[in-house]
C-alpha cells in the first residue's frame, strides 16, 4: 500500500463526495473519486486502492455488482458499503460478497474517519503480515532476496499482479527489473498468454516503430512481407518496455495512444486493431527527471507510472548478496562440472563488504570467473576477483602478456580495441549477447547499437 494509503470513493452525489474529502481529509491518504459504477471499474483497472467507499445505489449499476468484481478479481482492498436503504438483507448480502464493513446513511463524520482509518490500519497490517510470509526461503518467482528491500517488492508484485495497472519498474542495471516483471506476468491471469520483451534502447529508432507495431508489405524499402510486432505477438499477455526512456519522442506519441484507445495500425497499413495487452515497463534513469528534460513525455509519464516499483541495488539487499553467490556459484559449478559448494568466512565477507556497482550482473561475472579458473570445492578469497575496480586476479598458471618476451604492440584507436573486445566476448558466448555484456560489465543495449554501426559502416563501404 502507499505511505498512508489511498481511498476510492464510489459515490454519485456531488455533494456528498465533497463532504467525503472535507471528512476524509484529516487521515492524508490518497482520494480518488468515482461517480458511477463504469468510472469505479475503470479506475480499479488502473490502480488498487487500499479502501473503497462504495455506495449500493448508483446510476447504471447496483454497488453489489463492483464489489464481486473485486473480489472475483482478487484485489486486496477492504471495501466499506455506504447505502441510505439500510436493511438486514442488504448487509447480510454486501458482508457476504467481502464486504469490510456496512454504514447506513445518514452518519456521524466521525463513524465514518473511524470506520476509514481501522480499514486503511488492517490493510497496512495485511501488507506487514504478508513482508514476513513471502520468500521465507528466499525465493520468490524467479527472484531471489529475503531481505526487507525485496519483500517490498515482492509485495508490489502480488498486490498489482491481479489488476491491469501498469507498473513502472525503476532501478539500476542489473538489479532484475526484467525478471520482476516476469514474476508479475506469472502471478496474473494473463500468465496462459505471451511474455514478449522489448529494449526500447537496443533496437534502432528508424526501426523502432516497425518493431512495436508491425508493417505491410511494401511499408519500406525491404518490407517483402507483412510482420506482427510487438504489441499483436503480445495478444492476450503482457508486453514488457526495457528502457523506456530511450523511447523517440515521436514513438511515444504512438503508444500513448494504443494507452488511451487500445488500438494501433501497423506501419504502411490503414486497418486499426485492437491491442489486448498489459503493459509492463522499466528504465535505469530518473524517469521524472526525463520528463523535466523534454526527453519523455508528461503525459505518458502520467500514463505508465501508476504502479511504482523500485528494484533496491545489491549494495541495499544485506545477506541477499550471499543468497545469489551461492545460487550462482551452484548453478555455474553445475554448468563446467565442478564440485564448488560453498564460501569460506574470509570469501563470504569480500563478498558482503563490496559495494556492487554492477550489481548482480557483476556478481554473476565474478563467480564464473571463479568457476572458470578454479577447483573446489569451497571459494576462497584468493579466488575472488580483486573489487577495488581493477581487473580480476591472474588465475594460477595463467601468464599475463607482461610476461612473455614480446615487443610492444602499436596503439590501436579506441574504437578498435571496443570492437575487438567486444566481438572476442561474442565469440566466447556462442553469440550470445546478454552474456557477453556480463563479461564485458556493460549494457546489452550498448552492444547492440555498436553492432548496428558497425554493420552500416560495413553497408555503406561495400557499396
Amino acid at each position: 500500500m502507499t505511505a498512508k494509503g489511498r481511498v476510492l470513493l464510489v459515490e454519485d452525489t456531488p455533494s456528498i463526495l465533497r463532504l467525503y474529502h472535507e471528512f476524509l481529509v484529516k487521515l492524508g491518504a490518497e482520494l480518488i473519486d468515482a461517480e458511477t459504477g463504469a468510472a469505479a471499474q475503470a479506475a480499479l483497472r488502473e490502480t488498487i486502492p487500499d479502501v473503497v467507499l462504495l455506495d449500493l445505489e448508483l446510476p447504471d449499476m447496483n454497488g453489489i455488482e463492483i464489489l464481486r468484481a473485486i473480489r472475483s478479481r482478487g484485489l486486496p482492498c477492504a471495501v466499506i458499503v455506504v447505502t441510505a436503504h439500510g436493511s438486514v438483507k442488504v448487509a447480510v448480502e454486501a458482508m457476504r460478497e467481502g464486504a469490510y464493513d456496512f454504514i447506513i446513511k445518514p452518519f456521524a463524520p466521525d463513524r465514518l474517519v473511524v470506520t476509514v482509518r481501522n480499514a486503511l490500519e488492517r490493510r497496512r497490517l495485511e501488507t506487514l503480515a504478508a513482508a514476513n510470509e513471502i520468500a521465507k526461503d528466499g525465493r520468490f518467482c524467479g527472484l531471489i532476496g529475503a531481505s526487507l528491500p525485496m519483500r517490498a517488492v515482492y509485495n508490489v508484485i502480488e498486490n498489482t499482479a491481479k489488476s491491469r495497472a501498469t507498473v513502472f519498474i525503476t532501478g539500476e542495471s542489473g538489479t532484475g527489473k526484467e525478471l520482476c516483471a516476469q514474476a508479475i506476468h506469472q502471478l496474473s491471469p494473463r500468465r496462459d498468454g505471451p511474455f514478449v520483451a522489448v529494449n526500447c534502447g537496443a533496437i534502432p529508432r528508424e526501426l523502432m516503430e516497425s518493431e512495436m507495431f508491425g508493417h505491410v508489405r511494401g511499408a519500406f524499402t525491404g518490407a517483402v512481407g507483412s510482420r506482427e510486432g510487438a504489441v499483436a505477438r503480445a495478444k492476450g499477455g503482457t508486453l514488457f518496455l526495457d528502457e523506456i526512456c530511450e523511447m523517440d519522442l515521436a514513438l511515444q506519441v504512438k503508444l500513448l495512444r494504443v494507452l488511451q484507445s487500445g488500438e494501433f495500425q501497423k506501419v504502411g497499413g490503414s486497418e486499426t486493431e485492437r491491442a489486448d495487452i498489459r503493459i509492463l515497463c522499466a528504465t535505469n534513469r530518473d524517469p521524472w527527471a526525463e520528463v523535466q528534460a523534454g526527453r519523455f513525455r508528461e503525459d505518458l509519464y502520467y500514463r505508465l507510472h501508476v504502479v511504482p516499483c523500485a528494484m533496491p541495488p545489491l549494495r541495499e539487499r544485506g545477506d541477499d548478496v550471499l543468497l545469489l553467490a551461492r545460487h550462482f556459484l551452484r548453478l555455474y559449478a553445475e554448468e563446467e562440472g565442478k564440485d564448488f559448494r560453498d564460501f569460506d568466512a574470509a570469501a563470504a565477507a569480500a563478498l558482503q563488504s563490496h559495494a556492487w556497482p554492477g550489481n548482480i550482473r557483476e556478481l554473476q561475472n565474478a563467480l564464473r570467473n571463479v568457476v572458470l579458473f578454479s577447483d573446489g570445492p569451497v571459494v576462497t578469497r584468493e579466488m575472488l576477483p580483486r573489487f577495488d575496480g581493477g581487473l580480476p586476479r591472474t588465475p594460477a598458471g595463467v601468464r599475463l602478456v607482461s610476461d612473455l618476451a614480446e615487443p610492444p604492440r602499436p596503439v590501436k584507436p579506441l574504437w578498435l580495441v571496443e570492437k575487438e573486445a567486444m566481438e572476442a566476448a561474442l565469440a566466447l558466448c556462442g553469440g550470445n549477447v546478454p552474456r557477453a555484456a556480463a563479461l564485458l560489465e556493460v549494457n546489452p543495449s550498448t552492444i547492440y547499437r555498436r553492432k548496428a554501426a558497425w554493420d552500416l559502416e560495413t553497408s555503406a563501404s561495400s557499396a
